[in-house]
């Protein structure tokens, strides 16, 4: 690839395309982007130019120099990249290795400066196109279970054409006679069910939006309102979503003291003493505090260590990181000012640390608070201010990045005044317990924070000899640039100098929990959500938050499933896990992908009747996958919340996804559902909003089912009394006028009913447990529908036959004018709340009817042609019309108050035990 394909960003543009990034208006050869459109993550990265093209006098040198970029095919993982950079024109030819800091991915953003950089991958071949998945359409239960029902309509509607044909005995062209029943009974089909529903969800939406008790959360969805009333499991991320994602430094422990927040002020007179003892003696900067640490007898030199240990720690903490103070303050400034002015500039406020991790800015805020800041930081080397005001310059010589594989992050520094060489290195306890050299407190001492719910980090150093260091270099560039398990060989490297390293400290950072994330918890398992947490976190830091945010109750067991890596390990672990009753499942991604290869079916089955799961370290799409295999086996309705750019697989897999607007960016929030801004809104949004959505829902689905059967009975009775003739009893626009102008806004209004104050539905979160059972809507609810509709129908069409043998012509006025009452009535029946919408509907479709008596008499006439009736309007106005009519309307409704009213006496439903 040559560098023709050139491509030039500005400060605050997105980058294009994937490229190598070549050179930078910046002086310090690097610029920082912007990720959080990428991984979810809000901090700023640092990136590198490659120094061969950095190096160049003049920008338009770029042109004219003869070199090639090696790059690898494209792959998914956006944090790694493996590449050479080399120019033939020079004598000998230079070769540079390039790895994922010398990269800009698409879909970022340029945080600071200009960057020039040659395209390497375009279109799909994008870090960011590769990572998307294609989202899928969401289909609510509801409307599954509503599209049963509509087979099932359109089935009775082909049986019931047929049985009238059969009866006509098949005379004459029957075909054409089964064609026109078919047309005539179309009314059994709820047409008008889909429009109805969609404004009904229209509506849920933008009631939820308009909930100023929820305020800022927007629904990106009009299909799944309903769902919120259904759920049976939900899976929550923990960073952002449970937890705020601001990290305190908590504890610092050195083996023999352990500081908390309350004994800061020590650890801060500690480090003032250290440096101005170096300021008294400055041959003795170079505190060798080895010995004086192996010969602790006598007391004076105990208390001397105790100090030196200190200062150590907390220089190794101020050093050992990858963070950036950036000053926001003056614009404009190029590099070198820009030290001078930060040097004037130290104590002001306008400084702010950027890193690609909120533990490591806690961690160097810190040792900001106990007297050591860092008040500078390039590529090549970093600058510290003591108590005293004195600048300390340290050269960065070497940076190892934390990766998830090997949870540790390493740097060597030279000191600047001494010339000392020092390799720092700070990770997990479990990578570092074993390159630290022998102690007898580190893991107890993490266990001991782990159940604190602080997050624990190991710090160590190693000093080495200058002879050692440029050792390393060699091999480490050797290393660095061979195309051929390049990450295994570097990591060899490294790990020849992670060896009997001297253990400084362990710091301890506590992640607050959001607010009311336990009531939250607490009011969700009440109303029979089972919840489980899904985490790319630690073990440890994972269960402590489990069991601080009382997803796991105290009285609870947790079963920790250990980590297992073949099929007969898996099985006895899943053994041991059956015989233990009522107790919590915590287990690794690691684990639960080997479980899942060889007892898929048996894991879940266990898990789903623990009371709480919480699976760590899980990769996103591993989130995805539980989720999916969830649905699969249980069949219950799933919901999956998160924050970040990682829990996107996982929002989309499941039944319904939750957004949350935080730390981590809004890609969560923009791909999900439904999108809120703190987790406790949660409870509001399933036992208020979910349990409304899917209750008016069911109301409104089965009663427009009602309003196309009952017509179609009334249309069956006519047509079986006049010898099976397949003669419509209503005209077209008395058919059109029934389905919209009659009776659409009673119908509609029912999107406005409930059945509990949304007070008493979150104090009793029980309520929610009956909605899961799915009892507003089946099939035993829709026969009820369907019995009342052939008892109306026939009860109408009879009625109106009866009573008007002598004015026969006038049996479409009546039956339709006692048609339209019993369907205002039944409205009436179903509503559990009025609201003063309801009322005006109802009255307002009752106006319309009598308005349209007027000019449409011409349509009250049976089959115009055939009997030439025309609707007076005198005959409307005559009493025996009215009480007629009334008679019809009271036998066709009264046996159902009658039977409405009893139904609440005797076997009342839960919720108006409440209300009452």
């Amino acid at each position: 690839m040559y560098m023709l394909q050139a491509s030039a960003s500005f400060q605050n543009q997105r980058i294009p395309s994937d490229m190598v990034f070549l050179r930078t208006s910046e002086k310090a050869g690097s610029c920082f982007i912007r990720t959080d459109q990428l991984d979810g993550e809000t901090d700023w990265k640092l990136k590198v130019a490659v120094s061969c093209t950095q190096r160049l006098p003049a920008l338009g040198d770029l042109f004219s120099i003869s070199a090639y970029v090696y790059a690898q095919k494209p792959q998914l993982d956006i944090h790694s990249f493996e590449g050479t950079f080399t120019r033939e024109d020079s004598d000998p030819p230079i070769h540079e290795s390039l790895s994922i800091e010398n990269t800009l991915w698409a879909s970022t953003i340029v945080a600071s400066g200009t960057v020039i950089g040659v395209v390497i991958y375009t279109g799909k071949e994008t870090r960011s196109v590769m990572n998307t998945s294609n989202p899928k359409n969401k289909v609510g239960l509801l409307d599954l279970e509503l599209n049963q029902l509509t087979k099932a309509l359109f089935l009775a509607l082909v049986v019931l054409s047929v049985v009238m044909v059969t009866l006509q005995g098949f005379a004459g062209p029957w075909y054409r006679n089964l064609f026109r029943f078919l047309l005539l009974f179309s009314y059994i089909i709820p047409i008008s069910l889909r429009v109805n529903l969609d404004m009904g969800k229209a509506a849920y939406g933008w009631m939820i939006m308009k909930d100023e008790n929820i305020p800022g959360t927007v629904v990106r969805t009009s299909t799944i309102p309903e769902e919120l009333g259904r759920l049976v499991y939900l899976l929550t991320d923990k960073t952002g979503t449970l937890t705020q994602n601001e990290m305190v430094f908590k504890r610092l422990h050195l083996g023999t003291v352990s500081y908390g927040t309350d004994t800061m002020d020590e650890i801060q007179s500690h480090v003032l003493n250290s440096y101005l003892q170096v300021h008294s003696q400055p041959s003795g900067h170079n505190p060798s505090s080895a010995p004086l640490r192996r010969s602790q007898s006598s007391t004076p030199k105990v208390k001397k260590s105790v100090s030196s240990r200190i200062h150590e720690a907390v220089k190794a903490i101020a050093l050992c990181h990858n963070v950036t103070p950036v000053y926001e303050a003056r614009a404009g400034i190029t590099g070198e000012t820009e030290f001078a002015e930060a040097d004037q500039d130290f104590s002001d406020e306008n400084r702010t640390y950027q890193a690609s991790s909120p533990d490591e800015v806690a961690l160097v805020r810190w040792t900001e608070s106990v007297g050591l800041t860092l008040i500078s930081r390039d590529l090549a080397s970093m600058q510290l201010k003591t108590p005293s005001g004195q600048v300390l310059t340290y050269c960065i010589l070497q940076m190892f990045p934390f990766t998830s594989e090997s949870k540790r992050m390493g740097i060597i520094v030279r000191d600047e005044s001494t010339a000392e060489i020092t390799f720092y290195m700070k990770g997990a306890d479990v990578a570092m317990s074993t390159i630290v050299q022998y102690n007898d407190w580190l893991e107890e001492e993490c266990g001991n924070m782990a159940r604190e719910g602080l997050r624990t980090l190991v710090v160590a150093k190693r000093t080495l000899t200058e002879e050692q260091y440029q050792d390393f270099e060699s091999r480490y560039s050797q290393a660095k640039l061979s195309i051929h398990d390049r990450a295994l060989k570097v990591a060899a490297v490294v790990e020849s100098l992670e060896r009997e390293m001297e253990l400084l400290c362990l710091t301890g950072v506590e992640d607050q929990l959001q607010a009311d994330v336990r009531p939250t918890l607490e009011m969700l398992r009440n109303a029979g959500i089972k919840i489980w947490m899904l985490t790319g976190d630690k073990l440890e830091t994972a269960t402590c938050i489990a069991k601080s945010s009382h997803l796991v109750s105290r009285t609870q067991d947790i079963h920790v499933f250990r980590p297992v890596t073949s099929r007969g390990e898996a099985h006895l672990e899943l053994n041991a896990f059956r015989r233990k009753h009522d107790c919590a499942l915590v287990i690794s991604g690691d684990s639960l992908e080997v479980c899942l290869r060889y007892y898929e079916h048996e894991l879940v089955e266990l898990a789903c009747q623990c009371p709480a799961v919480v699976c760590c370290r899980c990769s996103p799409t591993q989130k995805a996958h539980i989720v999916t295999l969830l649905r699969q086996h249980t069949r219950k309705r799933t919901c999956a919340i998160g924050d970040g750019g990682n829990d996107v697989s996982m929002i989309q897999a499941a039944d319904c996804g939750i957004g949350i607007e935080g730390k981590e960016g809004k890609q969560a929030s923009l791909a999900a559902d439904f999108s809120i801004t703190q987790f406790r809104h949660i409870g509001r949004l399933l036992m208020v909003h979910g349990r409304n959505s899917y209750k008016r829902s069911a109301a409104l689905g089965q009663f427009v089912m009602h309003r196309g059967l009952i017509i179609s009975t009334m249309q069956a009775v006519f047509s079986s009394v006049f010898y099976f003739a397949s003669v419509p009893l209503y005209q077209g626009f008395l058919m059109v006028g029934y389905a919209t102008i009659y009776t659409m806004f009673p119908v509609f209004s029912l999107v406005l009913d409930q059945d509990v104050k949304p007070e008493m539905a979150i104090l009793y979160p029980e309520l929610y447990k009956d909605l899961t059972k799915g009892r507003s809507l089946s099939f035993k609810t829709f026969l009820i529908w369907v019995l009342i509709s052939i008892y109306q129908g026939g009860i109408l069409m009879y009625g109106a036959l009866l009573l008007f043998e002598d004015e026969f012509v006038h049996v479409v006025a009546i039956s339709f004018t006692a048609l339209i009452l019993t369907e205002l009535l039944m409205v009436a029946l179903t509503i559990r709340t009025w609201h003063w919408l309801m009322v005006v509907a109802e009255f307002l479709s009752l106006g319309c009817y009598v308005a349209s008596l007027a000019f449409l008499n011409e349509y009250f006439g049976i089959g115009r042609v055939s009997f030439g009736a025309f609707l007076d309007v005198a005959f409307i106005t005559t009493v025996t019309f009215l009480w007629k009519v009334s008679a019809i309307t009271v036998v066709s409704c009264l046996p159902l108050y009658v039977l409405k009213y009893l139904k609440r006496k005797l076997s009342p439903p839960s919720y108006s035990k409440l209300s009452s």
